[in-house]
């Protein structure tokens, strides 16, 4: 049991505590370094590492028999020293381990670097997210769910929980996971779209934050079968720029949160905090492909191209992000809104961020009229689409909205060269554990 008289102090807290007070740590053994006649413990918590100095043959004789990882509690007196991590250490320590002693980890996690390959990074993520550089990786998604959701709230919007069980495709896509839903087939969400939508008919202003799955067979550095999505969806828009400009206060709004409340994990991996500009700069689809010497009649951006229209944007603007308007009509989902004086194109977008596709986004179709259309424009029967249509029978606004990829906004930001490396338990084409 955990002694309670004395309140426990997080390794942050130690540098103001009184020195001389009795102070009390719990976490993990980080490192033990041996000496001649001491050894320094360093103690891990979830706030950074806290130096312990031990003397005492019985704190000796502890330590000795505590490896690293072991989880323990430390009660000793705060002494300063400007060697120490934080200018303090903890000295005359009492020494309690609070398990068994801990099996050898399969990476030295108290190396400043975690020098390993990305299988054994994945196939022990439980214990390599423990490394204080892969821990601050996920303390940036972390800040951005919150600057996300702060946004969002400062902008009256409405948090909403969507199901992940469906009927059918988002998207139209042969790529969904299938299930058995009670003896009939159901659907793993592509996304939220459907119902995001249909409560924008209810509270106007919604967003989601949430898993979605795409069974696409895809083994790339950049593809997830499974990954956060963090949805908005808004009414009473003129068109798509509307949502570019909601979309570009939601982008600084997660950047201060990091700036804000991650700037040790910023420090720690030397992460180059994007400037959102005021305003995002933009550039038609058939402009882009022409910018980077695409046939005209191309359908959609490859990998190359985006990279290449990031390096412009970047050299022409000063800007890490890109906004694509006007993508085919052909190349996007049946809701999508077209261009009013040209149907060939939309009015939507994809927001590239350092030359990686990050967020699509854009105008919804709203009446009721123009989805019978687009639907059976597709071959479908709106029949089908019964449930998702009834919202915009009974009255919806002109509206859109935008997905961003945490994942991928995770990766761009610390400049991952696989997608899995920021993914606390990736799910691919190859990884179901662990």
């Amino acid at each position: 049991m955990i002694s309670t008289d004395q309140p426990r102090t997080l390794s942050a807290q130690l540098p103001h505590a009184v020195p001389g007070s009795t102070v009390r740590i719990s976490g993990w053994v980080h490192r033990r370094r041996e000496l001649a006649a001491l050894t320094f413990l360093v103690v891990r918590d979830r706030t950074g590492l806290a130096q312990v100095v031990v003397k005492d043959p019985a704190a000796l004789a502890v330590v000795a028999t505590t490896p690293e990882e072991t989880t323990v509690e430390v009660t000793g007196t705060m002494t300063p020293n400007d060697a120490a991590p934080g200018g303090v250490e903890i000295t005359t320590p009492q020494i309690r381990p609070l398990t068994e002693p801990a099996a050898t980890p399969p990476v030295e996690l108290w190396r400043p670097a975690l020098n390993t390959t990305l299988p054994t990074l994945l196939d022990h993520a439980p214990v390599t997210w423990r490394h204080p550089v892969q821990k601050a990786k996920w303390e940036l998604g972390a800040a951005s769910l919150r600057g996300f959701r702060a946004a969002l709230d400062g902008q009256g919007f409405t948090e909403i929980a969507t199901p992940k069980f469906v009927a059918s495709a988002t998207e139209s896509g042969a790529n969904v996971f299938e299930v058995d839903y009670f003896g009939r087939p159901a659907y793993l969400a592509q996304s939220p779209q459907f119902y995001k939508q249909q409560l924008v008919g209810v509270f106007e202003r919604v967003y989601e934050v949430g898993p979605v799955f795409r069974a696409e067979p895809h083994d790339t550095v950049r593809h997830l079968a499974e990954y956060v999505s963090l949805d908005a969806e808004f009414g009473f828009i003129e068109d798509h720029r509307d949502v570019l400009v909601m979309l570009r206060e939601v982008l600084a709004g997660m950047i201060g949160a990091i700036t804000e409340q991650a700037a040790n994990a910023v420090d720690l991996l030397g992460v180059e905090v994007p400037v959102v500009p005021r305003e995002i700069p933009v550039i038609h689809f058939r402009e882009a492909l022409a910018l980077v010497g695409a046939p005209a009649d191309e359908p959609d951006l490859a990998p190359e191209h985006e990279r290449a229209l990031g390096a412009w944007a970047k050299q022409e603007h000063g800007s890490d992000y890109l906004a694509v308007e006007g993508y085919p009509m052909a190349k996007r989902p049946f809701y999508t809104h077209p261009e009013p004086d040209d149907p060939r194109w939309s009015n939507s977008f994809d927001l590239l961020f350092r030359g990686l596709e990050l967020v699509t986004g854009g105008q919804r179709l709203h009446r009721p009229t123009a989805y019978d259309e687009a639907i059976r424009a597709r071959g479908e029967d709106p029949a089908d689409h019964a449930s998702y249509l009834q919202a915009f029978r009974h009255g919806m606004p002109p509206h859109g909205g935008f997905a961003i990829g945490l994942e991928r906004w995770v990766g761009r930001l610390v400049e991952a060269a696989n997608i899995r490396e920021v993914t606390l338990f990736p799910r691919d084409l190859n990884r179901l554990t662990p």
